[in-house]
């Protein structure tokens, strides 16, 4: 008997792949291709402002961020 959220077991991995293959191939008209596009932006801000990240590792966390909790829901 599996007592365990599956979203917690080793899946997730299968659904951020479903996710990104999904934005990959709807594009923008994806559900999730504008909450991780926010959340990129506002990584790359974050990370002009803080002096010891540099914007593109902002705009990767932000994305990833994004993705995971679209992909924990």
């Amino acid at each position: 008997m599996n007592d365990q959220d599956p979203r917690q077991g080793p899946d997730w991995v299968e659904d951020v792949k479903t996710e990104v293959t999904g934005m990959a191939k709807e594009g923008i008209n994806h559900p999730s291709t504008g909450p991780v596009l926010t959340g990129a932006a506002i990584g790359a801000v974050a990370g002009l402002v803080l002096p010891i990240v540099s914007w593109p590792v902002g705009l990767l966390a932000g994305a990833g961020f994004a993705l995971y909790q679209r992909i924990k829901k």
